[in-house]
């Protein structure tokens, strides 16, 4: 079985795979001072309560923490006997090769999403990504990632305003069934989450603009159903579009041997 890591700055997602099957998906806070014994109390923990056998045989990490991933190798290393793939490390191949400017080094979500979405939808994509940072990654008809466009996360931009206006309250993200806020609460609800929606649909139309061709857009990220609810922003929503990505990464790495390199 696969296990797939997703390692962003705020969450940490683990998902095992039984071939192309997700059995289960865990999501924990990302902290670099977690040792492998704790990851390994936490995840083995949660899988015998889902009812999922403790044999994970392969491994692969999309981090976009670089501290955490030492403690993650040591996890497979010592429980499950078993050397990572890290998407971004030169033993890890990619299926297309990213095309940016010389000396970029895309993010490894970037590419698991452009790898995911190429699998499912053919090329030709924007993948709008809610996460700490809210990414627009740009898919070429062959399945390249050819860049995007980064803004400001949702609860980013909502612990930015509390922090930087004394008199304005933390809220949580939602709906609100107004846009004409009628106390604070409401009109900072109504600010973000429909600037938000602005935001996208700016964007979006923008990329497909300048593309020159007919794109399918795809939300993933924990936000993104929340936001599909309003307007039609996505062709699709995929929770699991990252992971999926890892999943298929993996495969042509095993395919393609890369996993015996030195």
């Amino acid at each position: 079985m696969l296990l797939t890591i997703d390692c962003g700055n705020t969450n940490t997602v683990f998902s095992v795979w039984d071939g192309a099957q997700v059995l289960a998906t865990w999501r924990t806070s990302t902290e670099h001072m977690r040792t492998a014994d704790q990851y390994f109390v936490w995840l083995s923990t949660l899988m015998r309560i889902k009812g999922v056998e403790l044999d994970i045989s392969d491994v692969i990490i999309a981090s976009t923490v670089p501290r955490v991933v030492f403690n993650l190798r040591v996890l497979c290393d010592r429980y499950f006997n078993c050397r990572p793939l890290v998407v971004g490390k030169p033993e890890c191949l990619l299926p297309v090769a990213p095309r940016v400017d010389d000396g970029v080094r895309p993010g490894p979500d970037r590419l698991a999403n452009a790898a995911g979405a190429f699998e499912r939808f053919g090329g030709d994509v924007v993948v709008v990504d809610f996460g700490t940072a809210t990414n627009f990654d740009v898919v070429a008809h062959d399945g390249a990632y050819v860049g995007g466009v980064i803004a400001p996360g949702v609860n980013l931009s909502l612990e930015a305003l509390h922090q930087g206006a004394a008199a304005l309250p933390h809220v949580d993200i939602s709906r609100p069934d107004k846009v004409i806020g009628t106390n604070t609460v409401e009109c900072i609800q109504s600010g973000v989450f429909w600037g938000y929606i602005g935001l996208i649909e700016g964007i979006t139309a923008r990329i497909k603009a300048e593309y020159g061709r007919p794109m399918t857009v795809v939300g993933t990220g924990g936000l993104a159903p929340l936001f599909a609810q309003a307007e039609t922003l996505f062709d699709r929503v995929e929770d699991d579009l990252t992971l999926h990505g890892l999943r298929v990464i993996h495969a042509y790495n095993k395919i393609n041997g890369s996993e015996e390199r030195p």
